[in-house]
């Protein structure tokens, strides 16, 4: 099959069509997605490609509404006469009504009359009524294979095996469960899968179509991790000097806050962009990871101890005072300044405990960075976010549910971040001209590989 497949989504009112086109497609922008009944009145339209030719052509239909009426008004038409099923719809389609009382139907049925297949959206959470059964005898009239899509299959409440039941005595044997709102992993794959089997000419391009989804699904990861990568170089590389009293301590601690606050805010709104997802969608006020906010603030002990991380005796005296960072004292003398320079890693925070022993000996300069807690909840809290993203279908408006487990992602700091911690001039919120050089691009892909790998470690411990 040269040309894209056209697939008809049809189906009742309010049973999710337009929110599988806008999963499928990763949209959330597509069409109006509302409880309230036939919120779709027309016909609309979305491609899915591949290499920028059109692969699949999905058009979103108005809801069924009357079923049962447009069936008795058919079998009027046709009386006595003996007629197929789309000589009858073609019958229907030249009367009157086609543009009155039965205006959406006769949109439905246009619509699956020029597509190769239609979707067949049920809210698996619905009993197998009459009106159902009615709008199935209908579109098989149409003379099109079907392919009934089961939502709200993730719901207790779901009745899969009863419409299963009910739809192998139609003579409708294959579908696909696929919710909307939080798709199975496999989902989009079973669902080409089977139309595959329906329709044999476009398999060559269904499963050129999954093959090229899979990489564009694993490059999103890979992105992801890079994204999560870079904001841990930049907050580990965040050090500078600043004067010893309380005054300009305050000040620095807040101001340092506040950057490593914006700086993850980027973070998310990147991953956010990665999954074409909106900073400011339907579920941005119930998500606070959107817009920042979170249930425990990021520099709280409270967070901390909800993580459940051990701290080292420089960080419990950082939490203890409200925030989680390191002060390791510094002075302007050529000694003081080569001793600055040979601490990395674990050296730079024990000198924390000795920030009394320093205070007389050097000039009153103090450096302030990010305790390596800080560094844990940062990366534990993006790779969580990115999981749930990972995840999320795109008809989704409810607040992400972040599944944060009380374990370190790391027993210690990876060398990358060690190494960080020595290159003040890695971190773009000191030096934006700078920091991205090759080295330090070479640490965020391998701290990128290390977190990859720590996930799968955790998602392995959790089976």
């Amino acid at each position: 099959m040269s040309k894209p497949l056209v697939i008809a989504v049809v189906g009742h009112t309010n049973v999710g069509k337009t929110s599988l086109l806008r999963t499928l497609i990763r949209d959330g922008h597509f069409g109006e997605v509302s409880h309230r009944a036939s919120t779709t009145r027309h016909v609309e339209g979305a491609k899915l490609f591949i290499d920028n030719e059109p692969a699949l052509e999905l058009y979103d239909t108005p809801g069924l509404e009357d079923a049962i009426g447009l069936l008795d008004y058919c079998d009027q038409l046709t009386g006595d006469e003996r007629l197929d099923g789309p000589e009858r719809i073609a019958r229907f389609l030249k009367s009157n009504e086609s543009s009155l009382r039965f205006e959406q139907e006769a949109k439905v049925l246009k619509q699956l009359l020029v597509s190769h297949i239609g979707l067949y959206v049920i809210d698996a959470r619905e009993p197998v009524l009459a009106k159902y059964k009615d709008e199935l005898e209908i579109l098989i009239d149409c003379g099109k294979p079907l392919l009934p899509v089961l939502n709200f299959v993730s719901t207790n409440e779901h009745r899969g095996d009863e419409w299963r039941a009910a739809l192998a005595r139609l003579g409708i044997h294959a579908l696909v469960q696929f919710d909307t709102v939080s798709p199975p992993e496999d989902g989009e794959k079973r669902l080409y899968e089977n139309l595959a089997l329906l329709i044999e000419s476009a398999r060559p391009m269904l499963l050129k179509l999954m093959a090229y989804q899979e990489q564009q699904a694993q490059e999103r990861y890979e992105q992801g991790f890079n994204a999560i990568a870079d904001l841990l170089i930049d907050i580990a590389a965040y050090n500078m000097l600043v004067a010893s009293d309380q005054q300009s301590i305050k000040e620095a601690k807040q101001a340092l806050q506040d950057k490593v606050r914006a700086r993850e805010q980027k973070c998310i709104e990147t991953l956010l962009a990665i999954y074409q997802f909106r900073k400011d969608d339907a579920f941005a006020d119930n998500l606070p990871l959107i817009d920042g906010r979170f249930d425990g603030d990021l520099f709280n002990p409270e967070t901390i101890k909800k993580f459940s991380l051990h701290i080292g005796k420089g960080a419990i005296a950082g939490a203890a005072a409200g925030v989680g960072v390191d002060l390791m004292f510094a002075g302007l003398t050529l000694g003081a300044a080569a001793l600055l320079g040979a601490v990395t890693g674990s050296v730079w925070q024990t000198l924390t405990t000795y920030q009394k022993q320093f205070v007389g000996k050097l000039t009153g300069k103090q450096f302030l960075g990010v305790d390596d807690v800080i560094l844990q909840i940062l990366a534990i809290r993006q790779c969580c976010l990115l999981d749930a993203l990972v995840k999320r279908g795109h008809a989704a408006n409810q607040a992400i549910k972040l599944n944060v487990t009380d374990q370190h992602i790391w027993k210690e700091l990876p060398k990358p971040l060690q190494k960080a911690r020595a290159h003040k001039e890695w971190c773009s919120l000191l030096n934006k001209r700078n920091a991205n050089n090759d080295e330090r691009t070479e640490q965020v892909h391998y701290l990128s590989e290390d977190l990859q790998n720590e996930m799968v470690s955790l998602y392995l411990e959790s089976k």
